[in-house]
């Protein structure tokens, strides 16, 4: 396929491309809780800290902008660790040093989530 040819697989445009697309987002979420414990964990996470840093945190709007923020990005960077473990294992069961680097770069990302989840509410709650 030549840069200018457009993909087989494309879909539709407008408006049934956005409902289509906001079904397939709904189809990963479900998938991630169905069958990513750490999804779960994190959700869990989300779920106990995102009302506390709304509605219990004595911080600016900012403040709980950030933790809110801070924690979604744990679940998004979950998302995106969960989905090349997925495509990984998809290509191969087999062990591979590309395999277990594309791995172990989407746990790094998560750990640098968690360790900016913590620093955000250590830095609003004692900042």
């Amino acid at each position: 396929m030549t840069p200018s040819q457009e993909s087989p697989f494309k879909g539709k445009t407008g408006l049934t491309r956005l409902i289509n697309a906001f079904g397939y987002s709904l189809d990963g979420l479900r998938a991630a809780l169905r069958h990513e414990d750490a999804f779960r964990q994190l959700s869990l996470l989300a779920v106990l800290l995102i009302p506390l840093a709304l509605f219990a945190v004595p911080a600016s709007g900012v403040g709980k902008a950030i933790l809110v923020a801070a924690s979604l990005a744990t679940l998004v960077i979950e998302l995106l660790n969960s989905a090349i473990e997925a495509a990984v294992d998809h290509t191969s069961l087999a062990r591979h040093p590309l395999a277990k680097r594309a791995k172990d770069m989407g746990s790094a990302a998560q750990l640098l989530g968690l360790l900016n989840l913590a620093a955000m509410w250590g830095l609003v709650l004692f900042g």
